[in-house]
């Protein structure tokens, strides 16, 4: 069984999408309560009694910290092993071993099980000292999951799911659906739900912190409801909590499993229409969905397995063991950080959201460096990034001959927002290069041109663009917004040849061979004047305008991923060669003007190496900064390479970015090479 090495900055637990997304941020799955991918408390509580003494393995007891209580007696952690999509936890006292799993099914291939607002947990105790010992497993979720801000008020009612599945569901009185955006913000519509079968030995009740407190000290489960709803989260703590007996257990292992589960009801609002989880395309009602949940889970597990088997080697066989180490610390997080929904059409709409960063949806350069993720297992989720953009370019509402930035504020899908709108906080050569790009990798991988087709009007707006404006950029930004404006910049040069490369690809899928051939050309000319502008020396400048300079060259990767050859070995080689001698302890600046870096940046530029020793080599600080940063918040994609502290951002989707050596391996250009030939 493979073992994750890795201390990760944060553990994912329940892991669906930007509004569902718990972890715990601590070592020891006690020694914190849990949280949303925010920072901000989403506290779940689990309890084992063996043999009358009750030990917490999770979360705390007491959630207000102006009133003392002592912290019960803790069953010791033993190990965390976290997975692409399973979190497993053991735990062992008083002669007996606790295993706690959480898995969340984000099987890319399968779109409904990905859109299926449903995490598992499967508790799993036995006996290791030769007694049998009396076993009940305890645990709560907190009112918290489903409100903004502690100081909102809840209900909470029981709910019948199936003849053999029982629940309970929390949700805000007042239920303002898509009422609210932006970025540190968290649901406060829709009903968490804990649900569990009956066929259990299972007691259940709708309590507060106090009915958890009486628990833990004196083994009290309520036997009636707390019903004095609405209640303020911060004031009362509502809980919903569950008591599982397991009875006297030996060596052989006794299980139960619970779900958590998120009714949204509404999804996202895209252009003025309210859009549904693409879930509901298969189920009729919410209902009906948990309760396949529970009757398909050993079938859902399986696959599971088999998916992480196969990733975890394509993993090891690119890039060793640090690799499929942090591929699984990120994989759920990259999923997570997006919603999936069905347009009214039926067309897979698959939206990001910028988290930590300013909220918006489907960002273009947020998309950018998470495709490769997505393009090995299915580039349908690809074009569900892509699709609101270009139906937003294509309308009266974008007034620029350049691709735009985003399409809203998360979940709200109605036109850009970044910069409001003002040209100067545009990013003109960087968005009309990722969607190029994007939309060539897709075809390109597809074997299809079908989905450049019907964009073709647009590509062919911004691949001019890119011809006219793109080789010398003038004063603008770029995805790396967050270093300020640059003029002359050679990476975001580097984007915009690859960008024309990836129009003359399609033009040639298109069968338009002599605007294949002119655009090629077109971009190897460029190529050549690049190389001359941006030497300094043994490497190439940040600007080339400024001696003395360096960047990670991170977009000549697409060079390499279609193909073309548009840029001599030799600047590969002397690039990386270069980089080597900026490298600090937990990894190479992103360039010379600081030593903080981006964690997709570096893997593609590490990924520019053939060899994987070389590869590993380059990614071995990046994985250092993971095991020992002190910042202790979900796979952040930009660090400092010296201190090895976040510099802002957490649980965003770039870290897509990571698996492109993968992505590269298993060739993005699979097709007959004649097909495209220019």
């Amino acid at each position: 069984m493979y073992k994750n090495e890795l201390r990760p900055p944060a553990v994912p637990l329940v892991t669906v999408d930007p509004y569902f997304s718990v972890w715990s941020f601590a070592d020891n799955l006690y020694d914190d309560f849990t949280r949303h991918w925010t920072g901000r408390r989403n506290s779940l509580t689990g309890v084992i009694e063996i043999d009358g003494e009750r030990l917490i393995f999770a979360g705390k007891a007491w959630p207000d910290p102006e009133r003392y209580f002592q912290e019960p007696l803790r069953m010791k952690q033993q190990s965390v092993n976290v997975t692409p999509l399973t979190t497993t936890y053991v735990f062992a006292e008083r002669g007996v071993e606790l295993q706690v799993r959480f898995t969340t099914p984000l099987l890319p291939h399968e779109l409904e099980l990905l859109s299926r607002p449903v995490s598992y947990v499967e508790f799993s105790a036995r006996s290791v000292d030769g007694k049998n010992h009396d076993i009940s497993i305890y645990f709560d979720l907190s009112g918290e999951w489903c409100v903004n801000t502690s100081k909102q008020r809840v209900v909470a009612k029981r709910k019948q799911i199936k003849e053999n599945i029982s629940a309970v569901y929390m949700g805000t009185d007042t239920q303002d659906i898509l009422g609210g955006m932006g970025d540190d913000v968290r649901i406060d519509w829709g009903y968490l739900y804990l649900a569990w079968e009956t066929s259990r030995n299972t007691k259940s009740f709708i309590g507060t912190a106090s009915d958890r407190c009486k628990y833990i000290r004196f083994g009290e489960v309520r036997t009636d409801d707390y019903s004095d709803f609405p209640a303020e989260v911060k004031e009362v703590h509502p809980i919903a909590a569950t008591v599982t007996h397991l009875g006297e257990v030996g060596s052989e292992a006794v299980s139960c499993r619970l779900c958590i589960a998120y009714d949204d009801i509404k999804s996202i609002e895209y252009f003025g229409e309210v859009l549904d989880a693409y879930w509901r395309k298969r189920w009729n009602s919410f209902d009906e969905m948990l309760a396949c949940a529970f009757m398909d889970y050993e079938e859902v597990m399986q696959k599971c397995i088999r998916f992480e088997s196969e990733l975890l080697e394509d993993a090891l066989a690119a890039g060793g063991s640090k690799y499929a180490d942090l591929l699984s610390i990120a994989f759920r997080q990259v999923i997570a950080a997006h919603k999936l929904v069905c347009g009214k059409n039926g067309e897979i709409l698959f939206f990001s959201k910028e988290c930590f960063s300013n909220g918006c949806i489907a960002t273009v350069d947020i998309t950018y460096p998470s495709i490769p993720l997505f393009l090995i297992y299915n580039t349908e989720l690809v074009k569900g990034m892509l699709r609101p953009v270009y139906r937003y370019a294509a309308s009266s509402e974008w007034k620029f001959d350049f691709a735009p930035h985003d399409v809203g504020c998360y979940p709200k899908a109605n036109g850009q927002v970044y910069g409001e709108n003002k040209l100067e906080y545009q990013m003109p050569v960087e968005e009309c290069g990722n969607m190029l790009i994007s939309t060539a990798a897709v075809c390109l991988r597809e074997n299809d041109r079908s989905f450049a087709e019907e964009n073709w009007e647009l590509i062919e707006k911004w691949g001019n663009y890119l011809v006219n404006n793109g080789f010398d950029p003038e004063n603008q930004l770029c995805t790396d917004d967050f270093a300020g404006h640059l003029a002359h910049n050679c990476n975001l040069s580097v984007k915009a040849i690859m960008g024309i490369a990836g129009w003359a690809i399609m033009c040639s899928m298109m069968d338009r061979k002599e605007d294949a051939r002119r655009l090629m050309k077109t971009a190897k000319n460029m190529a050549v004047e690049w190389k001359k502008k941006a030497a300094d020396g043994d490497h190439y400048r940040l600007a080339f305008d400024q001696e003395n300079t360096w960047s990670l060259k991170y977009n000549l990767i697409w060079d390499q991923l279609f193909d073309t050859g548009i840029f001599p070995k030799d600047i590969f080689r002397k690039e990386l060669k270069y980089y080597l001698t900026k490298e600090n302890r937990y990894g190479i600046p992103l360039d010379s003007r600081k030593t903080y870096t981006k964690a997709d940046w570096l893997v593609w530029a590490a990924s520019m190496n053939d060899a994987r020793e070389e590869f590993e080599r380059m990614i071995a600080p990046l994985w250092l900064f993971a095991n020992e940063t002190l910042s202790r918040v979900p796979f952040t994609d930009w660090y400092d390479t010296v201190t090895a502290q976040q510099m802002s951002f957490q649980h965003r989707s770039v870290l897509g970015g990571i698996f492109i050596r993968i992505l590269k391996d298993k060739q993005l250009v699979s097709i007959d090479k004649r097909s495209i030939e220019i």
